[in-house]
């Protein structure tokens, strides 16, 4: 992987040489999946899951050539077709050197569904356009697929409690009756609404209880986020000062793609030494650029919510939130409104509930969301 303009990446993976400490995480995921067990991923959206896979599945191919490591995220996902569709997608064809032989043995595995194989305008590399007619029996085909490459895969699933909202009844027992009997195929389940992943993994109702050893991840240590952060603005002749970033790091609570945003912003900063002003600056400009988008959100809310909102941002975290302090600082209505109004905020993510309590979700929103008037809070 070649060197890159920024090295505070907020969207890609560019090497293990761009991704800040996990050190720990890396190696525990990578034993796990080793020795056979699955793994549940968990943390709140934008905290490093996917950075972490990616990381993982980087070493993965790097120590152990023959595997065969796979991403997909399937939060776009709306019914099980979509799902297989994505999967086969994702992984037909990627076992195989493609030649025309290997092309007519894949395509006869495959009884229920057509594949159609056309040159890939980027590789020139043959690729599958999925289209089942048969769901069950297909999901079958492609775990088997898996199962006799003869190769260790790696399949994460991200966003995986989407599963959750797709029509069809019986997903999750489905996917569970495959993925047990799958020796040489290890699964990563990753997911930011931990409330339903909890759930899918912890109750004994549910198909996948007890199946996958649980991993929840927290924020990258401020030591070692500070270390990586100065070492690379030195590298590009900026000086940032520890004091600085402990206060970059303590305003997002630790958050890391937050974090690596403005870090990302004030590489690109022209004065050499960077300092509390062009921080601030830096956020004022960002929160700003996502103005109509926060405005949009907010407009969709009711009063009962947009207030509760309101009164989150500006404590920031809120352990009890049906404290009679909080209810009279900011005039809010009884405990059952409070109520319905943050599990309508939690559902939809504007709101997630962090150790310290209930927190916006959108670090940048909650910024935005202090500027506005609140007439009923208590000085």
């Amino acid at each position: 992987m070649g060197d890159v303009n920024n090295p505070f990446l907020i969207y890609a993976y560019a090497g293990p040489k761009y991704f800040c400490d996990r050190i720990e995480e890396t190696e525990h995921l990578i034993s796990a999946l080793r020795n056979g067990r699955n793994v549940t991923l968990m943390s709140p959206r934008r905290m490093g899951k996917t950075g972490l896979i990616q990381n993982v599945f980087h070493q993965i191919r790097r120590d152990y050539p023959e595997a065969a490591c796979f991403y997909m995220d399937i939060f776009s996902t709306t019914c099980l077709d979509d799902f297989i569709i994505q999967f086969g997608q994702t992984v037909i064809g990627k076992l195989d050197n493609l030649s025309q032989k290997t092309l007519a043995a894949i395509s006869g595995f495959f009884k229920s569904c057509r594949l159609v194989f056309s040159p890939d305008v980027l590789t020139g590399v043959p690729r599958g356009d999925f289209q089942p007619s048969q769901a069950q029996a297909t999901l079958k085909e492609i775990f088997d697929y898996l199962e006799h490459s003869g190769k260790e895969c790696y399949i994460a699933i991200d966003e995986f409690q989407q599963i959750t909202e797709y029509p069809e009844k019986g997903v999750e027992g489905l996917l569970r009756s495959y993925i047990q009997f799958l020796p040489h195929v290890h699964f990563i389940f990753s997911g930011s609404k931990q409330h339903l992943m909890a759930e899918m993994f912890g109750s004994a109702k549910r198909p996948f209880y007890r199946s996958t050893e649980k991993m929840n991840l927290t924020s990258i240590p401020l030591e070692d986020y500070s270390l990586f952060a100065i070492r690379w603005m030195q590298a590009g002749g900026k000086d940032l000062s520890d004091e600085l970033f402990q206060m970059i790091y303590q305003r997002f609570n630790g958050h890391t793609w937050y974090i690596q945003y403005v870090l990302n912003r004030l590489y690109e900063q022209k004065e050499p030494v960077l300092n509390e002003t062009i921080f601030e600056k830096c956020l004022t400009d960002i929160v700003r650029s996502e103005m109509d988008e926060y405005q949009r959100l907010y407009g969709m809310l009711t009063e009962n919510q947009s207030t509760l909102l309101r009164a989150i941002a500006r404590e920031r975290f809120v352990a009890a939130i049906n404290s009679s302090i909080f209810i009279k600082k900011y005039g809010l209505k009884g405990s059952s409104s409070i109520n319905a109004a943050l599990k309508f905020l939690v559902n939809k993510e504007y709101v997630f509930k962090a150790e310290e309590g209930y927190c916006v979700y959108d670090r940048f929103m909650e910024l935005w969301l202090q500027t506005l008037p609140y007439a009923g809070i208590l000085k």
